[in-house]
């Protein structure tokens, strides 16, 4: 059957998405309070233009996202919502020339109406830079830093398996091969902004975020609201997106990182008692 074009004239929310992935709602449509109940999510808030149909579209959406990215990262649904911390809002405001932000103070990951599509997986990534910080370093500030920044500071490192996988992506990405000097990626980022007068590219908390969406995207299953942008476009032209090659060892201590914690939650749900009988 031939595919009907698409209607440029609409607004993007409600032009196709393309994904690969399996069938995870069955047909049927999801509601963002299943998503809520599904994942435990701590809220989530939608905006007043958002319409009956335009929700119903991103519902479906983001459920597909989300089931895709516990699918790629091969943990349960508590990890998504980084153990119901996570807060989501969707068509809400946003911050100027932002398709989509994620907020540290309240926990909130936000994506625009016609332009955040894409952009959850970067933005989820700086709500688990977040989360984990103080469970990676020994650090008051931890609360309130990204690990990627406070690993750039030498805080003192929690001893364990998992956060020795999560020392070794950032190493990769901001040291050369002699741990001693600037990455070339590194170097790139950091040479873009200043051309750009501005901080932001080269900021650890975007590089990290941008390199583990550029791993996603290259990973078999596709969903392009999760993830699209980082293979083609100006930003990956210019380099401010890692090479192939350190995309693959990153993807070797992220995803192994993720299933190890997968497996480590699967063991403790099932020798924990049964609250419930």
């Amino acid at each position: 059957m031939k595919t009907p074009p698409i209607q440029l004239d609409l607004p993007r929310i409600q032009r196709p998405y393309f994904r690969n992935g399996p069938n995870h709602r069955a047909g049927a449509d999801v509601s963002f309070g299943d998503i809520v109940k599904i994942f435990d999510f701590q809220r989530i808030k939608i905006g007043r233009w958002v319409s009956a149909s335009e929700q119903q579209i991103a519902a479906n959406l983001f459920f597909d996202a989300l089931c895709d990215l516990q699918l790629l990262l091969q943990v349960p649904a508590q990890v998504i919502s980084l153990n119901g911390t996570l807060a989501l809002s969707f068509g809400i405001g946003g911050r100027p020339g932002s398709c989509a932000f994620y907020q540290p103070a309240g926990r909130l990951l936000a994506l625009a109406k016609n332009a955040g599509g894409g952009s959850l997986a970067h933005e989820w990534f700086h709500a688990f830079d977040h989360y984990i910080a103080d469970k990676m370093f020994e650090t008051s500030a931890a609360k309130h830093s990204f690990a990627s920044k406070l690993w750039l500071q030498h805080s003192a490192l929690r001893p364990h398996p998992l956060n020795a996988l999560l020392h070794r992506a950032f190493s990769l990405l901001y040291l050369d091969s002699s741990a001693s000097q600037q990455s070339e990626f590194f170097k790139i980022c950091r040479d873009y902004d200043r051309k750009a007068s501005q901080l932001y590219y080269a900021m650890p908390e975007e590089m990290a975020a941008r390199a583990f969406e550029h791993m996603l995207q290259q990973q078999q299953l596709q969903n392009s609201f999760l993830v699209s942008g980082c293979l083609t476009g100006p930003a990956a032209k210019a380099g401010l997106y890692p090479t192939a090659e350190l995309s693959g060892h990153l993807a070797q201590c992220w995803l192994e990182y993720f299933f190890v914690l997968g497996q480590l939650l699967q063991r403790k749900q099932l020798t924990e008692p049964d609250n419930n009988n």
